[in-house]
């Protein structure tokens, strides 16, 4: 089993960052892609990002590329959203999400592909 806890979320004006945290526990973390998924209201739960095991390959939605980082500190268990240039349409809850152990992610940005997730956090971009 792992355990994932996101915390950073908040409210904060157009053109702002935040930086989103996931901390893991449970298993070994560096076993696991690690991935970000946010749904806003009303709307179904879309991919933002993923980041492989070592942290070698970094996946990003189109809508998030250029703004958004995906970085994980193995030693420390945690894996991080950099956000910046935010938007009121980034506005949603943010899901941190884990793969199955040593299972290499056929498609990062499925949902199904992950097996653990976070609670959620509420980011809130105002205009």
């Amino acid at each position: 089993q792992v355990q994932l806890a996101e915390s950073g979320g908040g409210l904060v004006q157009a053109g702002g960052s935040l930086r989103l945290s996931c901390a893991a526990s449970g298993r070994t973390f560096s076993n696991y892609q690690m991935g970000w998924f946010r749904q806003a209201p009303g709307k179904e739960r879309e991919f933002v990002s993923s980041i492989t095991w070592s942290g070698g390959r970094q996946y990003y939605a189109d809508s998030v590329k250029g703004r958004f980082t995906i970085s994980r500190d193995n030693a420390k268990n945690t894996v991080a959203l950099h956000m910046n240039s935010l938007k009121p349409e980034d506005t949603a809850v943010y899901y941190c999400a884990a793969g199955r152990e040593y299972h290499i992610l056929s498609d990062p940005s499925g949902p199904s592909e992950y097996t653990y997730w976070g609670q959620g956090t509420q980011v809130t971009v105002s205009s």
